[in-house]
């Protein structure tokens, strides 16, 4: 799926999705990142939703973002409270969605001028 917004080519764009890997101003990635609009993407190791841990949204929590979207694969999850403590502490709103939904909101959120993480779990191609 290929998605578009206007004005915002100096941020860090979603520019396509499928359940393979993630685009970001039309560069290919195949495996889990965050990315913020004024941060590039960067290497999230987190293989499966099952692999999720606190250190995991710590390391989010230092960028302090206004919200984090939580792309979970192909349906939707939900992370245990405890595994987000960190940015709760912060009054960091964390959604979970599927990955497809997750990247479309980024857009939106991001389009909107807030400060939102996207975090996409990518599992590795078997």
């Amino acid at each position: 799926m290929k998605l578009h917004s206007d004005n915002t080519q100096q941020y860090q764009t979603v520019t396509g999705y499928d359940a393979s890997g993630v685009e970001i101003n039309a560069e290919r990635f195949n495996y889990s990142l965050t990315v913020m609009p004024e941060v590039p993407p960067r290497a999230w190791p987190v293989a499966r939703f099952e692999d999720l841990t606190a250190a995991h949204f710590e390391e989010i929590a230092a960028d302090k973002p206004d919200v984090v979207v939580l792309g979970t694969g192909e349906r939707q999850r939900f992370v245990h409270p405890k595994l987000v403590a960190s940015l709760s502490a912060l009054h960091v709103g964390v959604d979970c969605m599927d990955s497809q939904a997750a990247c479309r909101t980024y857009n939106v959120l991001m389009g909107e001028g807030r400060k939102v993480t996207l975090a996409l779990i990518i599992a590795p191609a078997a």
